[in-house]
């Protein structure tokens, strides 16, 4: 446990109507009672508020406060810790946290309090990073995951798959002990079938990364077509703003355009790109050129059909498109101009309600959704079926969303794989087993049943002071 009591403003940045200043470390009460005139806060009972003054050395009152005490393993941090509700004043916050400095404090680091909350039991590593999460979620999807997790269901199944490998390694490390007797304590066949639940549980967890991902920063949903199809429109009246300039001109957006707008409980990061078509106008290269570099990075494509000109040279272009795409982008063809007169196309008269793509493996069937960004026509549908499209189920809340417990579990499933080869080529079980206690030991830093001192350094840096 750390012995030294620390004092930081666990509120934002600047002016408020109140400001909190947390203190937290063995000395809290006794630093607390220094500045505080009122009842004795050492003397005072764990989860309990008290009115009274915060003074100075000269007995002059800096502000008056809220007092809230929360005694040793009752607290966050599983300290004991005051949290002074005082005015949001800036100069109140400098003057109580000088205060409390020169009562014997020290300056809470980054993510201390967080990490003495994972130092002292109370939460652990995973815990701790989705606290940072809920803080920073911008979505109810994203707050949904972050919660989940913070609550330690994603612990929780870790910790489950981890200690079915201990079971089997500790018996693997007891036929090594008794190598000269040739006896099997790891049945192969148990082994085997473990490997196998194991390495389809962690890739199910490892596939959620993308996703989990998008939804945590805003689903980066590219707007796309040939120039004119009604892009800017569109993007306008998704973001209800007038973001993007709007011109009858092919050719008027010559770079990406970026916002967000939350959509049902997800967040949406829309990109409108430059129309796509080839060019002599330098500019317009450069412009087409990143909106292909957007393209290959999307997790939702809105292609936008313009039915006022040939819809099949649309099609075709999107299917030249297809293999840039990633594999896991879903695309959602979108009839624009629903306001005007469509053009026939050459194998129809009428507007397609649905369309089929090929990538050269696979035959795509999309449905069509039509729509006038101009008149608000068909909007509405368009977001519910956004919605629709990334939501993830109520009941699906374990979803990774961090980029080291992917690496993590990444490397947890290359050791299973070594694990399952090694079975079917008779290995050693000394080597098994060094790959049984490899794919503990990464499983293990997700949680921080493993850690290193540059681990916590680099993950808590990355907290708001105050945390």
């Amino acid at each position: 446990m750390e012995s030294t009591t620390i004092a930081a403003v666990s509120t934002p940045p600047g002016v408020g109507g109140i400001a909190v200043i947390r203190l937290s470390g063995p000395r809290a009460l006794e630093i607390a009672d220094k500045v505080w005139k009122g009842k004795s806060l050492k003397n005072a009972t764990s989860h309990t508020a008290h009115l009274g003054d915060i003074i100075t050395p000269d007995d002059e009152v800096a502000d008056q406060a809220v007092a809230t005490i929360f005694h040793k393993g009752k607290s966050f941090t599983g300290e004991d810790t005051v949290e002074f509700s005082i005015h949001g004043s800036k100069w109140i916050q400098r003057e109580v946290m000088a205060l409390l400095i020169d009562a014997g404090a020290a300056p809470a680091a980054p993510g201390e309090f967080t990490k003495r909350a994972f130092i002292n039991g109370r939460i652990d590593l995973a815990q701790a990073e989705s606290i940072a999460d809920t803080i920073s979620a911008e979505s109810r999807a994203a707050h949904r995951i972050a919660t989940s997790a913070m609550k330690g269901e994603l612990s929780r199944r870790l910790d489950g798959i981890r200690n079915d490998l201990i079971t089997l390694a500790s018996l693997l490390e007891l036929e090594l002990d008794f190598s000269e007797e040739d006896v099997e304590f790891a049945d192969r066949n148990r082994l085997n079938e473990l490997s196998d639940r194991t390495i389809s549980d962690i890739n199910r967890l490892r596939a959620t990364f993308r996703k989990g991902k998008a939804i945590k920063d805003g689903i980066p949903t590219v707007i796309a077509g040939i120039p004119n199809a009604g892009k800017s429109t569109l993007l306008n009246a998704l973001i209800e703003d007038e973001k993007a300039i709007v011109s009858d001109i092919p050719g008027t957006t010559r770079d990406t355009i970026e916002d967000t707008a939350e959509i049902g409980d997800v967040l949406f990061r829309f990109i409108d790109t430059a129309g796509l078509r080839d060019t002599e106008d330098t500019i317009e290269q450069i412009g087409v050129e990143r909106a292909k570099t957007q393209l290959a990075n999307a997790s939702l494509v809105l292609w936008l059909i313009d039915p006022t000109t040939d819809i099949d040279p649309q099609l075709s272009l999107l299917q030249t498109l297809l293999p840039t795409l990633p594999a896991e982008t879903t695309i959602l063809p979108i009839i624009t101009k629903k306001d005007l007169q469509p053009t026939p196309t050459a194998n129809s008269k009428t507007i397609p309600s649905m369309i089929e793509i090929s990538d050269g493996k696979n035959l795509m069937i999309l449905p069509v959704i039509e729509i006038s960004a101009k008149t608000g026509t068909g909007i509405d549908r368009l977001k519910a079926t956004l919605t629709e499209i990334v939501t993830p189920e109520q009941s699906d809340t374990t979803i990774i969303t961090n980029l080291r417990h992917y690496q993590a579990l990444t490397a947890t499933a290359e050791a299973l794989h070594r694990i399952k080869e090694g079975l079917t080529t008779d290995l050693s079980p000394a080597l098994i087993a060094q790959d049984l206690r490899e794919a503990i030991h990464h499983l293990g830093t997700i949680t921080g049943a493993i850690t290193t001192d540059t681990l916590l350094q680099t993950i808590f840096s990355t907290f708001c002071i105050g945390k």
